[in-house]
């Protein structure tokens, strides 16, 4: 891992958040994942007045790292501006499980109050694509 401080992610998240766009539900969450490699992708949520197409920070993020060829995460930080800390949504759950399993997440507020989680923790028992291997082998 590079010499990026995990202040600095959170630093990042936290900016993200202030570009969210969300005149809905006034919900701002910002993301920031780190790589492997030390680089750092942030992401907002940004909302539809067709609420089905809103994506969420995390996804944001991810997918621009992932669009850049960087797959191997070692942090994500989410942001947002509540009192209790803002876990992922169950979509989010499901991503960062396909694309960031072992990375740390970090979930943090405003005054810095934050926690430590895994994706284990967040989402147990949860679905990837052994599910789909096994049931191709056996012809279901």
């Amino acid at each position: 891992m590079s010499d990026i401080d995990s202040n600095d992610v959170i630093e990042a998240a936290l900016a993200a958040r202030d570009r969210s766009v969300a005149p809905f539900s006034n919900f701002l969450v910002g993301a920031a994942v780190q790589t492997e490699a030390g680089r750092i992708f942030t992401g907002c949520n940004i909302e539809s007045a067709s609420y089905g197409l809103t994506v969420c920070a995390e996804r944001v993020a991810i997918w621009k790292a992932v669009s850049e060829g960087e797959r191997n995460f070692v942090r994500i930080v989410i942001a947002a501006d509540t009192q209790s800390l803002t876990p992922p949504c169950g979509t989010c759950r499901q991503i960062i499980w396909e694309f960031a399993k072992d990375a740390e997440i970090t979930l943090v507020n405003r005054e810095f109050k934050r926690e430590i989680v895994q994706i284990r923790e967040l989402l147990p028992l949860a679905f990837d694509a052994r599910f789909l291997k096994e049931a191709t082998r056996s012809g279901t």
